[in-house]
């Protein structure tokens, strides 16, 4: 069995507007079309939003102080675009 290699596009955009945020997911495999999909979520839905550079500063503040403090949960958006929460 051979495989060919596929080249994968993935980006994700994300706008911030007056009522909270779209986020836009843009994935190409090969020389297939391209698909798309768009979640828009509101300002309040989006209240402590930890993106993913912050969660990296975060856990790097939380080792340096060797302590992370119990039922530590932020929202975030995870690969797919979907608002889910990150838990430490």
């Amino acid at each position: 069995l051979q495989l060919k290699a596929r080249p994968v596009e993935r980006r994700t955009h994300m706008v911030s507007h007056q009522h909270g945020i779209t986020v836009t997911k843009t994935l190409r495999e090969g020389e297939e079309e391209t698909q798309r999909w768009s979640f828009s979520y509101s300002k309040a839905e989006l209240q402590g939003l930890l993106p993913e550079g912050a969660s990296l500063l975060l856990l790097r503040v939380l080792a340096c102080q060797r302590a992370v403090p119990s039922g530590l949960v932020f929202p975030a958006i995870d690969t797919e675009g979907h608002l889910c929460t990150s838990s430490y």
